[in-house]
């Protein structure tokens, strides 16, 4: 196994590494949810707005992390991530002069957004080279970094936003993101191991080229990138607007990032979960199992608008939905050639975002039409139920293949 390569001593150490990066890198996602009444009162914009920068953020992600996967390929994570780091940095102190909603926005999306970029799925990318057996447990380790940061950031936040103002608050951010994750970075300076064939490629082929699962690459990944808008469409809903819903309740945004802060909790534990399950039923069977449990999941906030039973649901949230973002790294990995691992983990990665973009706006935008979140919690089911259907189909295109793989090892 060697003191370098895959599942050594240095790949644990490295993952350890990588999940402090997420925890501390993820602050972006999640401080423009616990900021935005705040920010809603001083600029005195609508929901809609208001929800705006948090758009932007997942645009700047989404861009950030297409770039910043490319260039890990060609180069490794450790220089590119050095310099989102700055960016993220510099988009704190940027954001914190910002006179009005609409350059706050771009400010926001343009630095902050693509400066957390490497610290999501570059990182689970990367972590994903550096094991094989253990690969799904690594890669839940390295995404539950970002609910790390979801549980740990949003009471801090609210503390000093409370206590100093979000302006004073996005500069104190700025000085710890450089302080803690520059250091950090120096852990990743070795190029990841040789990798062996993806499992799941076609059988008789070569893997450069391949065919996975009987279809086009082209296809596959188009598949994934659609399922991935509309699983973080339903799941942007309550992770972008329960601060926003406590307070229309009248139970004050405290509460709300507490809320927030017990949803990513519990998804901490579900990411981890899921990387178990990972390495037992693969990719595509985690996927479908983690969007019906969202499904299920989401559609109880229906019901329920009480304080004692909005706590409970939103744990049940993070406890159902956190496996479904590790999945698609795990089913790249299964699918296509590990030179690709950074790109292709990346784009897919990015499709979530963009659908935590898109929902995020959009719960707003219904928001404002309806003077409710009713209406927004369906729309997200019904994206919901689209991400399950193409899970079924790509899952039932898999089982459909084993027995063919199976038949062609033989001879």
């Amino acid at each position: 196994m060697g003191t370098s390569g895959i599942e050594s001593r240095y790949a644990w150490i490295r993952l350890a590494a990588s999940v402090l990066l997420g925890t501390i890198g993820g602050v972006g996602m999640w401080s423009i949810v616990v900021a935005m009444p705040a920010v809603q009162a001083e600029f005195a914009v609508d929901r809609g707005a208001a929800s705006l920068p948090y758009t932007a953020a997942m645009i700047g992600l989404m861009t950030g992390t297409v770039v910043i996967g490319r260039l890990s390929d060609r180069f490794g994570l450790m220089r590119p991530a050095m310099g989102a780091v700055v960016l993220l940095a510099s988009g704190y102190v940027a954001t914190a002069f910002a006179p009005g909603i609409t350059s706050y926005a771009v400010l926001y999306g343009a630095l902050v957004g693509v400066g957390g970029a490497a610290m999501f799925a570059p990182l689970i990318a990367d972590v994903s080279l550096w094991f094989s057996g253990r690969r799904g447990l690594a890669i839940g380790l390295a995404a539950a970094g970002n609910y790390f940061a979801g549980t740990l950031w949003p009471p801090v936040l609210a503390h000093f936003i409370a206590l100093a103002g979000w302006r004073a608050t996005h500069i104190g951010v700025a000085a710890f993101c450089l302080v803690t994750m520059l250091p950090l970075l120096l852990v990743l300076h070795r190029r990841a191991p040789d990798q062996p064939a993806p499992p799941l490629a076609a059988a008789g082929q070569p893997v450069f080229g391949s065919r996975p699962l009987g279809l086009s690459p082209r296809l596959v990944q188009g598949l994934l990138l659609v399922a991935g808008v509309c699983c973080c469409v339903a799941m942007s809903m309550p992770q972008v607007h329960i601060v926003a819903y406590c307070v229309d309740l009248g139970f004050g945004p405290a509460r709300g990032a507490e809320m927030l802060s017990l949803m990513l909790g519990c998804g901490i534990v579900s990411r981890l979960a899921s990387g178990w399950i990972l390495d037992r039923i693969g990719g595509l069977s985690t996927l479908l199992l983690g969007s019906v449990l969202q499904a299920i999941a989401l559609a109880c906030y229906l019901p329920f608008n009480g304080l004692a039973s909005l706590y409970i649901v939103s744990a049940l949230f993070g406890l159902m939905q956190g496996g479904i973002v590790p999945s698609y790294a795990f089913i790249i990995r299964e699918l296509f050639p590990a030179r690709e691992a950074g790109f292709r983990v990346s784009i897919t990665i990015s499709a979530t975002m963009a659908g935590m973009a898109l929902g995020g706006w959009l719960s707003g935008a219904i928001y404002d039409a309806t003077g409710s979140y009713q209406a927004a919690i369906i729309n997200g089911v019904a994206w919901n139920i689209c991400n399950a259907a193409i899970a079924v189909w790509l899952l039932w295109r898999e089982l459909r293949r084993q027995p063919q793989a199976g038949t062609a090892a033989a001879i």
